[in-house]
């Protein structure tokens, strides 16, 4: 709980922060708080069963492990004896508190039910973070004291907790809730904007405290918070403590209108010590050492743990917990970077000892309006690749974009190189098939001189298809010797020739006039200009044999076309 309404007195110093925000930092986090939190986001008994509150802190530390922010956990420690009317009071009479501890003057502090639901469930939240590599610090009494104290030394860069009193025990920047929903967010308090928008410092909230009620002490009856906040800036920051020290509250009871339900003064000196020198561990001990220090990601561990409590098979698991690993390495190497060019130091990423750990950048990608890329890791057992934010990987390893870039352009302009010849260039294709087409026949003519008695000359439809690849001239016959021997290696032939049933080849000469075109055997080609003599009317005489060769020359002629234009 911590002051009464204190939250609100300070709502006009709230701010909402990025997650990102958190990048790089140290944070202590207020364990009980969280689980409850968590607890009342799932109070059902099926919630609870399947441990949802548990998963919900898995989430939210993968998260922050993702941004490189080192967390540790503070749990509560005895229960302050200056608490326990306050304790039995929200316990219902205190079910978690032994009946023979019950007077507080007697005691200094009340141990814990460690048996209880909830002790049980801060047990299971230390098990998980333990897994991730996050430590937890045991607290003497008040965990909310403890990260204060390790706030207010400079160990950490702020506290999560939902106790007000934690600012009166001394913090300086407080966490109050965290959001991972659309990119995530978290409310924040630093006490610098409460001195300078309220001018009240850490002994005029203590002084509230006691006016309005906390966890130590029931306050003033009938004082609200505009008339305290009146009260406490009237006399200042500075002697508001003294005052009350001297006077007691009698003053302020006065100033309210009567003296309502007196109560025993000297418990204020007492709620003031409390808060001023809480029961902690300090800054240089050895458990806050221990506690501070940067532990390993146990992933064995993990995975039983979380096949016991959430029945997760070990993919899942990795699935959920390695990109973040992996983004938390990166963060890491970039940091390295970047204090080496602080101090003029800057080798070429082969020459760093550390090995960066991004292997290679797969393609660009867009996660939430933000810039990232994909990108393929190096020795991660269990992950491939990932998704990380642009400006990470141009922060830890800007080499590896210049790579990247120069593959794509090296594959754009391959890209370029194969594609499809342009019209001018099929057109002195076609000049050039004419010409292979001319000396194919001179070879054939040529080659005839040592054959006799009408000898026939075979070529294929394959051979005219590799050397002739654009032509229309590709048909096995046999041509008989006799019928192309006066043919004068001079003329000019066009691609086109008319295989008959007599197995003759007619030549035309494109230097004479054309012929007057028979509408049932000829059609023109509008591009070309030359004629084509349809084999179709042909075929009535022709042997079966010779009936399907000129279907597959038909069928060849169309693909030629096709590939033309």
């Amino acid at each position: 709980m911590g002051v009464k309404n204190l939250w609100d007195i300070l709502e006009s110093c709230k701010k909402t922060v990025p997650l990102h925000h958190l990048q790089n930092k140290r944070v202590c986090v207020d364990l009980s708080c969280w689980m409850v939190q968590l607890q009342n986001v799932s109070k059902s008994h099926a919630c609870m069963k399947e441990k949802v509150y548990l998963r919900g802190l898995f989430h939210r530390l993968r998260a922050l492990i993702a941004l490189n922010c080192n967390v540790v956990f503070v749990a509560d420690g005895s229960i302050p004896a200056i608490k326990l009317s306050t304790y039995r009071r929200r316990l219902n009479m205190g079910k978690e508190v032994e009946h023979n501890e019950t007077n507080s003057q007697q005691v200094t502090s009340l141990r814990r039910n460690m048996g209880s639901e909830f002790s049980i469930m801060i047990k299971e939240a230390k098990a998980l973070g333990m897994a991730l590599g996050i430590s937890c610090l045991n607290g003497i009494e008040e965990a909310e004291a403890q990260c204060a104290l390790l706030n207010f030394e400079s160990l950490c860069d702020g506290c999560f907790s939902s106790d007000s009193d934690i600012f009166l025990f001394g913090a300086r920047t407080v966490y109050r809730d965290i959001c991972l929903g659309d990119g995530g967010h978290i409310v924040c308090y630093e006490m610098a904007d409460i001195e300078t928008k309220l001018g009240f410092g850490r002994d005029s909230l203590i002084a509230l405290s006691l006016l309005l009620g906390c966890d130590y002490y029931q306050g003033v009856h009938g004082l609200g918070p505009e008339s305290a906040c009146q009260i406490v800036k009237s006399i200042g920051d500075k002697f508001v403590l003294k005052k009350i020290a001297s006077e007691g509250l009698e003053w302020a009871k006065k100033r309210k209108g009567g003296v309502n339900n007196l109560q025993k003064d000297e418990k204020v000196l007492q709620v003031i010590n409390a808060y001023m020198k809480p029961k902690c561990h300090s800054a240089d001990s050895d458990v806050v050492h221990r506690a501070l220090a940067q532990y390993q990601f146990q992933r064995i561990k993990l995975h039983q743990i979380c096949t016991e409590l959430f029945e997760w098979p070990s993919e899942k698991t990795d699935g959920y917990i390695l990109p973040s690993i992996a983004e938390r390495d990166l963060r890491r190497f970039a940091n390295l970077r970047i204090t080496s060019s602080e101090l003029g130091l800057n080798p070429p990423l082969h020459e760093i000892p550390v090995k960066c750990p991004v292997s290679e950048i797969v393609k660009n990608r867009r996660v939430q309006g933000r810039e990232c890329y994909e990108v393929s890791w190096e020795k991660m057992d269990g992950l491939e690749t990932s998704i990380v934010p642009a400006d990470l990987i141009e922060s830890a390893c800007p080499e590896k974009i210049l790579e990247f870039e120069e593959r794509k352009a090296q594959k754009k302009k391959q890209n370029i190189q194969k594609r499809r010849p342009k019209k001018n260039e099929t057109a002195s294709s076609v000049a050039e098939l004419d010409e292979k087409l001319q000396n194919l026949l001179l070879d054939i003519n040529l080659g005839d001189k040592g054959n006799h008695n009408g000898e026939s000359f075979g070529f294929s439809t394959a051979m005219a298809a590799t050397d002739l690849s654009t032509s229309e001239f590709s048909y096995q016959s046999h041509v008989n010797i006799e019928d192309i021997r006066n043919i004068s290696t001079n003329d000019t032939v066009s691609s086109s020739i008319t295989i008959s049933s007599m197995h003759k080849v007619e030549v035309i000469d494109l230097l004479s006039p054309s012929p007057a075109p028979k509408k049932s055997h000829e059609q023109r080609s509008s591009k070309q200009n030359v004629e084509v003599i349809n084999l179709s009317d042909i075929e009535n005489d022709m042997s079966p044999e010779h009936k399907e060769k000129a279907k597959d020359l038909r069928l060849f002629l169309a693909s030629i076309r096709n590939e033309m234009h």
